[in-house]
């Protein structure tokens, strides 16, 4: 059976296994996915399970990048007045790891995303960042509103034309009062 079509279906047993990558194609990125925990066995267990998630659903992913382990230290007395010399040191380990998505459709990508959230475990958290493609030419209807933001245009082609006659009407006009006002200037 072929790889490609084998990593698609369920296969008991299979889960022990390392997943399969599926091959880049335009070399797109999509989506970035970061995941924490204070417990480095379960974050390697959580990102094979994503992994193999990623792989059903056809989805390009990298293998799991280890990112740099945050380390945070805290020394606290252990009493308040009279034992402040003894002192207790506290260390925290925040171990994390990335993958990368490529070449796949925003929905599908969506769908391994909420998956994982449904079957997250405890004590990993997670952290995506997506990106869409919009279609070429979209800058086109782009209209950006008295607040700044871009929004959509949805004015049809008639009324732009109306809009623009009303603005010219309006300069002509004003062009009008204002010679007619330096002619009526008066003299001395």
């Amino acid at each position: 059976m072929e790889e490609h079509s084998y990593a698609s279906k369920v296969v008991h047993g299979r889960g022990i296994c390392p997943a399969y990558y599926h091959p880049r194609t335009h070399n797109i990125p999509v989506a970035v996915v970061q995941f924490r925990s204070y417990t480095p066995k379960l974050l390697d267990l959580f990102t094979h399970f994503a992994t193999h998630a990623a792989s059903s659903f056809a989805i390009p992913v990298s293998r799991p990048v280890y990112l740099p382990t945050q380390r945070s230290l805290w020394t606290v007395p252990k009493g308040p007045f009279a034992h402040k010399k003894a002192q207790e040191n506290f260390e925290r380990k925040v171990h994390k790891r990335v993958i990368k998505a490529w070449d796949a459709d925003s929905l599908v990508v969506d769908r391994w995303l909420k998956y994982l959230q449904r079957h997250i475990l405890a004590g990993v958290g997670v952290r995506s960042t997506k990106w869409e493609r919009v279609p070429v030419g979209i800058g086109e209807h782009m209209l950006i509103d008295a607040t700044g933001k871009m929004q959509l245009d949805s004015v049809s082609d008639a009324e732009k034309v109306k809009v623009l006659g009303d603005k010219i009407a309006r300069e002509e006009s004003q062009e009008k009062a204002r010679k007619n006002a330096v002619l009526q200037l008066p003299t001395y």
